[in-house]
């Protein structure tokens, strides 16, 4: 075998081994082998025969025992079905993003408790660790270890998994207090249009950080000696944003002010975690976070990021498309309350349960039973608003809701250059969308959803928005190459086949 296909059999290897939840030594004892051979084949550097890789393959239950590269990930749907029973919310891909960023401050060992086994997730631990962290998963691959090295070695970085996630924008916060130079390749991820980084620069300028662009990289300079010397007022209240200001500002040696910042709920996590490194955080829940740095942080901690709001919303529309009565655990419901207020004006039929603290400690969860109702298109139009305003990455899913829904909707997605354009998918399912412009769709129900034949639109929430509707079409419809979905949702299909969907995971022969 060549150099280039025992690597293309080592990334496969690696990759399969990961979301096993495996360490390099777990599949070596189940193989009979040491955990240096292991190490050699997922590097490329050892000859591997056919009977090795399958019975790698066999070890891991991976597709890995198929001729090499094994194509993208579809799903066959077969939908008209009713869903029902009760499902829980796994933990959020915004906060374990930004909390894996976050384990760069400290120079002790982090735990993270049920982190979302997700691509993004899988994306920045390849970074992590092509870059000397060590991480593994532990308790049965349910929680997630870090340990950073003494020095970072940024000339090592993987640049591919760099570029297929836009949460690399946020090692630029931690970094800055360890390098004096560095580099990191141009944030990736979803293809929603062009969403300008100067907010992230306007805010860490204030800490040293000068940056120059050029040829796919962002080229780092860091003046230790320049310190905020009034408040931080962010340009644009976003999440990573103020996120990787909070991260600056937690290494900072004295006081930082931040106002009009984020206090959506993957900053507040984020927040709660700083204080467990021993960086108090004023402020928390509201537009201005006073955070009192430590130059140096070596903390042994232990984490537990809150449950997905974003993902409890596709589980309530889920409900909504399939006339379904379902019971959606564990829902993080103070970032829940716009929306679910909206829904009950449009004739939601739903209940809460008594309230209960999420793993963390501070978050207010609850479980919530969405019941089969008769809709009616809102008075208003559906947008966006910061914390508590109703969430960015939920409107999509009131496409699918409204066009459920009797009447007309104006669905007005004002952040994103091209996210609504997306939603236009629908009609190919019989969905009645009429887009606007690139920021409005016009939204007529109900509908009497068709099975297709599609590809995935290439943002998150609008892909996942197709697959409910498919779910809802009568007969069997698939939606080609998948990943993008992978990216923000833990074994979706899986897990709403537990409830009732019939879902079906292929890949091309």
């Amino acid at each position: 075998m060549t150099d280039d296909y025992l690597a293309r059999i080592g990334k496969l290897i690696r990759d399969a081994r990961q979301h096993r939840g495996w360490t390099q030594l777990q599949l070596a004892e189940a193989l009979n082998t040491s955990q240096s051979a292991i190490n050699r084949i997922e590097r490329g550097n050892q000859n591997i025969s056919l009977e090795m890789i399958a019975r790698i393959g066999e070890a891991l239950d991976s597709e890995i025992v198929s001729l090499g590269y094994s194509g993208p990930m579809h799903l066959r749907v077969v939908g008209g079905r009713r869903l029902s029973g009760a499902i829980d919310v796994k933990t959020s891909k915004n906060a374990c993003v930004a909390l894996l960023c976050a384990s760069l401050l400290n120079s002790g060992r982090t735990v993270l408790r049920r982190v979302a086994r997700i691509e993004e997730v899988y994306r920045i631990l390849e970074v992590l660790n092509s870059i000397g962290v060590r991480t593994r998963w532990i308790s049965d691959g349910a929680d997630l270890e870090i340990v950073p090295p003494a020095e970072l070695n940024l000339e090592s970085i993987d640049v591919d998994a760099a570029r297929r996630t836009r949460s690399i924008i946020m090692f630029l916060g931690p970094v800055l207090h360890r390098l004096d130079r560095f580099k990191i390749p141009y944030a990736g991820g979803c293809d929603l249009g062009t969403r300008t980084v100067e907010p992230h620069m306007t805010a860490l300028r204030r800490f040293g950080l000068d940056i120059t662009a050029t040829e796919g990289w962002y080229h780092a300079e860091v003046d230790s000696s320049v310190r905020p010397e009034r408040a931080i007022v962010l340009t644009e209240r976003g999440d990573t944003v103020t996120e990787n200001a909070l991260m600056a500002a937690a290494r900072h040696d004295g006081v930082t002010v931040i106002r009009n910042a984020s206090s959506n709920y993957m900053v507040q996590d984020l927040c709660f975690f700083l204080e467990q490194l021993g960086v108090r955080v004023d402020g928390i829940g509201t537009t201005t976070l006073t955070v009192h740095g430590r130059t140096d942080i070596d903390q042994d901690v232990d984490y537990s990021p809150s449950e997905d709001p974003v993902e409890a919303m596709s589980l309530i529309a889920a409900a909504v498309v399939t006339s379904s009565e379902l019971t959606i655990r564990r829902a993080p419901v103070e970032f829940l309350e716009i929306e679910l207020a909206v829904l009950e004006g449009m004739g939601l039929d739903y209940d809460l349960s008594q309230e209960y603290t999420a793993d963390n400690g501070r978050t207010r969860l609850a479980d919530l039973t969405v019941r089969p109702s008769k809709l009616e298109a809102p008075i208003d139009k559906i947008h966006p608003m910061p914390f508590p305003g109703l969430n960015i990455d939920n409107v999509p899913f009131f496409a699918a809701i409204a066009a459920s829904a009797h009447g007309k909707t104006l669905i007005h997605d004002w952040v994103y250059d091209n996210r609504a354009i997306y939603l236009t998918d629908l009609n190919r399912l019989g969905g009645r969308l009429q887009l606007l412009d690139p920021h409005r769709v016009l939204v007529e129900g109900p509908t009497r959803w068709r099975a297709a034949e599609m590809m995935c639109p290439p943002a998150l929430r609008p892909a996942v928005v197709v697959l409910l509707a498919m779910m809802a079409a009568e007969g069997t419809s698939v939606l080609r190459n998948v990943y993008v979905i992978n990216r923000g949702y833990e074994d979706l299909a899986a897990r709403l086949n537990s409830v009732g969907a019939q879902i079906e995971t292929f890949r091309d022969i």
